[in-house]
């Protein structure tokens, strides 16, 4: 399982240059066994061309003890570690510092949801974090910027709401599994770039909220009909 766990990791993280999402090395994604014990993540300042499977790191959530792997992992490490802990229903967690949601973020600004592409994302705005504290920044720096991306969350909101902006920093996603987060990071990207358009030309643009509201139940929830019906066997 472990193997298919950094299969699947590494297939992402290879996404996200061919996705457009990432320059150099600015960024990184990380996934979750199923008993939540270990996660697999990009190990630091590795160009994505030359990165492989055996290059990935594992290590415990709990703890941050590396039990596989002889690369330094993600400096974000300790970030990725606090929402797997925190959200508790995701499989993966990607960062970026893709050029329109980080423009959101460096500006200290909500993503606010101005159309049905929004509303088909997220049920509301894609809040930004607060500045951390000078102890904050000095002390566990990437663990509180975790819990701060947790604490601009409503009780589990991330379940409706895949992603947060840190401020002067970047986005943070989360998906049910690795590529399923990175597939949030790239909806974030083209919502945020529609956003800083539609102000542009209409700084007063507004969404019904009926309308957001039918977006988002119809593709996700009990009462979603999007798409197709899963296949079932007889």
């Amino acid at each position: 399982m472990l193997k298919a766990l950094k299969e699947q990791v590494l297939e992402a993280n290879l996404a996200l240059p061919k996705s457009g999402l990432v320059t150099l090395t600015w960024g990184n994604v990380s996934g979750i066994d199923e008993n939540r014990e270990l996660m697999v993540i990009k190990p630091s300042g590795v160009a994505y061309d030359q990165l492989k499977r055996d290059d990935l790191v594992v290590l415990r959530v709990q703890d941050g003890e590396i039990v596989e792997g002889t690369l330094r992992p993600s400096s974000d490490t300790p970030a990725h570690r606090v929402l797997y802990q925190a959200f508790t229903n995701i499989g993966g967690i990607v960062h970026t510092h893709s050029p329109w949601a980080t423009a959101w973020a460096q500006a200290g600004l909500p993503l606010p949801m101005l159309g049905t592409t929004h509303a088909d994302f997220a049920r509301g705005p894609i809040p930004c974090t607060r500045d951390l504290d000078e102890a904050e920044v000095t002390i566990d720096f990437e663990a509180h910027t975790g819990l701060s991306i947790v604490q601009v969350l409503e009780r589990d909101q991330y379940q409706d709401i895949p992603a947060v902006l840190v401020k002067g920093h970047g986005p943070f996603c989360w998906g049910k599994d690795a590529m399923g987060a990175v597939t949030q990071a790239i909806i974030l990207e083209e919502v945020a770039k529609i956003a800083h358009r539609t102000l542009a030309l209409n700084p007063g643009a507004v969404l019904n909220p009926a309308i957001a509201d039918r977006h988002f139940s119809r593709k996700h929830g009990p009462k979603a009909y999007y798409g197709q019906a899963p296949e079932t066997s007889d």
